[in-house]
């Protein structure tokens, strides 16, 4: 009786825990999210407090919203590149109303599209890039981000023509470097570089950004001439209306930005969630980004999504929820309010700094190496990719990571493996004959193939082109085609196997099929096919079949021994 009392006690302390833990988290979050946003505003070329509104509305958003317990949504490395690729395209002059009215539009056309992919179901897209292509697109993001922030980190300017070009008028522009720059730069990098080794997730990037902001008020870097970030409005972000005319041009970069930021978010939330939690609900996820972006589009902020390193920061302070973002964004609202005009002092190689520390980690050629090892054509993906987007830039990049992905797709499906296949001996075990079973036994008259996947008309007259080649090898009385692994088949691929079945007759073969998956075989018995060979051959499996084609042989057998008995008499 005196124990109910205390159950709400209870409860009550485990909320307050957890909300505990949340707040750690958010305010941990915070130190590496606020300086990290800014900083990835101006690899867009956007003013920094870009990056401020970017971890504020969408971030409150998604939190209401979203499916997943800690994934973080602001702004990427990946998305600010992007975004900036795009933004130069309707904004070449850099003015900044024109700026921020071009961001307005794309940023809303990304949220457009996330939430009409939501209303068409279209959440398996998140699935759609391959992790081997993934890996080369953001090798090659990763280099063009490294490559724009270096002439930021000694103190010259050069005219963007590409990643190649870029590279060489960096490299010939090394002699004009601004020494107090490039040490400015240099010291972030060592804040930063020596933070992160010792103490992972820590707040490296708001340490850097302190004492960048000191050391340029202290020594009065502007008049020695270290560009610095300049005045930041402070107070609220005013209503940003998007600009109509502009939709025709963005569309084409929108709907790049949306794939990859749901790629990313759903990649993250996957990766930090915890069996307890609730399952991450894809399309459900397109709402969440999709209003994220919507209302932080009418706020000034660019293209958000869910960002790894964040979330992993949140996760590995305690965060149990999203209560968590909501203390970050609650933090970059108080910056938004009371510290703006000190952010002014930032110096842009500190910044550029940031973002080279936190784009090298997507440049990986430890996975290079691992896909190689494993499979020599995903690897081949993964340079094209990489390759594709130094070559063609970011947004042409995403449509050769696409195409690469395709292309491997229809590939896999186009060259499907017929096995033959084997009984390991003195065992029930079917499975295909290989240089590693040497003593798997096979029956004389008798061979099983077995294809597998999906037959359909790009692959079939490659299966076909097998059977035919292994039938002439094998000179079979009986074909099994073991159908147990095919799991469609389309009209073209069963007009081929009704074909089949005429000239393994016609050559004095048998063909039995076995193990139809219910809606192969109903294909079957639509096309009349399954009348003409008559249930004795169509089979459960294959060792239905194998028993059946020894009881037929021996049977075969015994009849000629009688007829051999006969003749002699």
């Amino acid at each position: 009786m005196n124990q109910h009392p205390k159950a709400p006690a209870i409860s009550h302390q485990s909320m307050l825990a957890t909300l505990r833990l949340d707040v750690i988290a958010g305010l941990t979050a915070t130190a590496v999210i606020l300086p990290k946003a800014m900083a990835y505003a101006t690899v867009a070329g956007l003013p920094v407090e870009v990056g401020l509104y970017t971890a504020f509305i969408p971030m409150i958003i998604y939190a209401l919203l979203g499916t997943s317990s800690v994934l973080s949504v602001s702004s990427t490395t990946t998305l600010g590149i992007l975004a900036g690729t795009q933004l130069a395209l309707v904004a070449p002059d850099g003015d900044p109303a024109s700026l921020m009215t071009a961001t307005a539009t794309l940023t809303g056309l990304v949220g457009i599209m996330m939430i009409l992919a939501s209303l068409l179901r279209l959440g398996f897209v998140a699935s759609f890039i391959s992790s081997p292509v993934l890996t080369g697109f953001k090798t090659g993001i990763g280099l063009v981000i490294v490559l724009d922030q270096l002439p930021k980190l000694l103190g010259v300017h050069i005219a963007k023509h590409g990643f190649f070009r870029d590279l060489f008028s960096v490299i010939h522009h090394i002699p004009e470097s601004s020494l107090i720059t490039l040490a400015v730069a240099v010291g972030t990098l060592a804040v930063l570089s020596v933070m992160e080794r010792l103490w992972p997730h820590s707040p490296a990037p708001l340490v850097a950004v302190g004492v960048g902001i000191a050391v340029s008020w202290f020594f009065d870097l502007n008049t020695q001439g270290v560009s610095i970030v300049g005045i930041i409005p402070q107070g609220l972000p005013s209503l940003t209306l998007p600009d109509l005319t502009l939709i025709e041009e963005l569309v084409p970069g929108a709907l790049g930005i949306a794939l990859m930021s749901f790629t990313e978010s759903i990649a993250a939330a996957r990766a930090f969630a915890n069996s307890a939690e609730p399952t991450i609900n894809a399309d459900r996820e397109l709402v969440a980004l999709g209003a994220a972006n919507l209302g932080g589009a009418l706020y000034g902020a660019m293209p958000a999504g869910g960002g790894t390193t964040q979330t992993a920061v949140i996760r590995a302070a305690g965060g149990q929820s999203q209560k968590a973002s909501l203390v970050t964004a609650s933090t970059a609202l108080a910056t938004m309010l009371l510290i703006a005009p000190l952010l002014s002092f930032l110096p842009h190689a500190t910044l550029a700094a940031v973002v080279i520390v936190y784009s090298v980690g997507l440049i990986k050629p430890e996975e290079f190496i691992a896909i190689r090892k494993v499979r020599t054509m995903e690897f081949g993906w993964a340079v094209v990719a990489c390759i594709g987007v130094l070559i063609f830039g970011t947004l042409k990049g995403i449509i050769v990571a696409i195409i690469v992905s395709v292309i491997g797709l229809v590939s896999q499906a186009a060259n499907p493996t017929v096995y033959v296949i084997g009984r390991k001996r003195g065992n029930d075990v079917l499975r295909p004959l290989s240089p590693e079973h040497p003593d798997d036994e096979t029956f004389e008259g008798l061979l099983i193939l077995r294809p597998e996947g999906r037959i359909f008309f790009v692959n079939t007259q490659q299966i076909a082109d097998q059977v035919r080649a292994l039938v002439i090898q094998y000179q079979p009385r009986v074909l099994v085609l073991d159908m147990s692994r095919v799991q469609d088949i389309e009209y073209s691929a069963l007009q081929m196997l009704m074909e089949r079945e005429k000239r393994a007759t016609d050559g004095g073969a048998t063909l039995w099929l076995v193990g139809l998956n219910p809606s192969v075989l109903e294909v079957v018995r639509r096309s009349g096919f399954a009348d003409r060979l008559g249930p004795e051959r169509m089979l459960f499996n294959a060792r239905v079949a194998i028993e059946r084609y020894q009881a037929q042989q021996k049977y075969r057998d015994v009849s000629q021994q009688i007829t051999i008995q006969q003749c002699s008499c």
